[in-house]
């Protein structure tokens, strides 16, 4: 801004809307009977956004390990994430981490 030609500086704050607080937690998907690697890795890709070499990883550590954590965050982030891959038929459940 000018003003009479002295040149005055305003600072303006803006207020961030801050995401990811809370309890950190994970998400995890157990391997089971009736799904297949190529709709594991489908649905990771889909809900997840993981890239298909991700994907393919992950379910292989689910196969042969039993479970694994397919993504980190706070709990309400995470919701959303275990409801879309539920409906997909995959047992994924959130589980915050002890500290």
């Amino acid at each position: 801004m000018f003003n009479n030609s002295t040149e005055t500086l305003e600072e303006v704050l803006v207020e961030e809307k801050v995401t990811n607080t809370g309890t950190p937690a994970e998400l995890l998907i157990y391997n089971d009977d009736h799904n297949t690697f190529d709709w594991v890795i489908e649905c990771l890709v889909d809900v997840l956004s993981h890239s298909r070499t991700q994907s393919e990883q992950l379910s292989l550590i689910i196969h042969y390990k039993g479970k694994a954590v397919v993504k980190t965050a706070p709990f309400e982030v995470l919701r959303p994430f275990k409801d879309a891959l539920t409906e997909r038929g995959l047992s994924a459940v959130i589980e915050s981490m002890a500290e």
